[in-house]
């Protein structure tokens, strides 16, 4: 049997005819006129002035954090229940990472929590340099509250959209909100180019400091001139080539995942225990990912053993993101709350989600759910 990913790149004719147009035009070094092209359609896309089109997710909150003004020695807040790579990005400004939990109704940052650490910093003396909020799974964050609160404290905001390309709040496109946003497009996310990502902002000297620092700070000058510490940071021209036809694809990509979600919750509506990443009602998803969870004072088995099971069937599941205060490298680092995310963790489990799954692969991963619940139901109790 075909392994069942979990969330696989979705590429097809229309990828390869636009790769083989960059290729065949000779621009196949960094930059070029595929490059200047996506940045300008995702710029459209995401409502924002400026866009850059960068090696990774990571290398736009990099370099985002960098043009925020954080520092070595600076706090820098941001969500625990996300992919390392937002706290690593903070780590490499020399910044110290702050941890929020997630709010139940979304499972973003808490904003309650955000504005007690925001009134106690300010207390303090210690305001942290910039607040990055994540757009857990593909869902925006509460934006309404959260850049009223940083306003207050004058606190700028970088949004975390590396998941959410394609989703909204209040009729506003993740990544819009906050002085900077940043996209993924690693392999596994909705749209990809292979590896990379996009930095959107509406601030040109910001956009322009982005480049100057993604493209090892060279001088404009004939001789290789550098005047500050520069990254390797741009993403190719093929790259970029399929980003372009990637996106003219996302909003298919994007309905087809939440039929996906909706066979999900249809097809296990009835399993006691059972239940899903809640929608928020101030926006809409994208689906990058099915989040399941299992309460085990309900449910007759636990999200992994039904891991482990559907391995067993060569279909890929995951846990979701662990905490980043429970991360062993971050043990020592600040943290408000916690339950919230650590019951996530616990209980939750991703659901293959690609955007190419067949009608039929999901009914065979849906069924091997329900035969493993009916199975833990009448195993003896041990």
């Amino acid at each position: 049997m075909t392994r069942i990913y979990l969330s696989p790149p979705d590429v097809g004719a229309r990828e390869r005819e636009y790769l083989l147009r960059a290729f065949d035009s000779g621009w196949v070094a960094p930059l070029g006129p595929e490059v200047d092209a996506f940045e300008e359609e995702i710029a459209q896309f995401a409502g924002a002035e400026h866009a850059v089109a960068l090696s990774s997710g990571t290398a736009a909150l990099h370099l985002g954090l960098q043009v925020l003004g954080v520092k070595p020695g600076d706090r820098v807040v941001t969500s625990t229940l996300t992919f390392v790579a937002t706290a690593n990005a903070i780590t490499y400004c020399g910044a110290e990472p702050v941890f929020i939990d997630s709010d139940r109704a979304t499972w973003n940052m808490d904003p309650e929590l955000l504005k007690d650490d925001l009134r106690d910093s300010a207390d303090r003396g210690q305001l942290p340099a910039a607040v990055v909020p994540v757009d857990i799974f593909g869902q925006c964050a509460d934006y309404e509250s959260i850049l009223s609160v940083c306003s207050d404290y004058g606190v700028p905001v970088l949004e975390d959209a590396a998941e959410a390309i394609g989703a909204t709040y209040r009729g506003r496109p993740a990544g819009s909100f906050g002085e900077i946003g940043a996209f993924s497009f690693n392999g596994n996310k909705i749209m990809t180019t292979s590896g990379g990502g996009v930095l959107v902002t509406d601030d040109a000297a910001r956009a322009t400091k982005v480049k100057y620092l993604a493209t090892q700070a060279r001088e404009p000058v004939s001789h290789y001139e550098h005047q500050q510490v520069g990254y390797n940071y741009r993403m190719s021209n093929l790259l970029a080539a399929i980003g372009r036809a990637q996106l003219e694809g996302l909003p298919a990509k994007i309905a087809r995942r939440h039929e996906i979600r909706q066979a999900y919750q249809t097809g296990l509506a009835d399993l006691p225990g059972v239940s899903f990443m809640p929608e928020g009602t101030s926006g809409t998803s994208n689906a990058w990912i099915t989040v399941m969870t299992v309460d085990p004072k309900g449910a007759s088995f636990t999200a992994e053993g039904l891991r482990r099971n559907l391995e067993s069937h060569d279909v890929e599941s995951r846990a979701i993101w662990k905490p980043m205060h429970l991360q062993p490298v971050f043990a020592e680092q600040q943290v408000r709350g916690g339950a919230v995310a650590e019951e996530l963790f616990a209980t939750g489990l991703c659901l293959p989600s690609g955007s190419n799954l067949t009608d039929d692969q999901q009914s065979l991963i849906i069924g091997h759910i329900r035969d493993h619940a009916a199975s833990e139901q009448q195993a003896p109790s041990r």
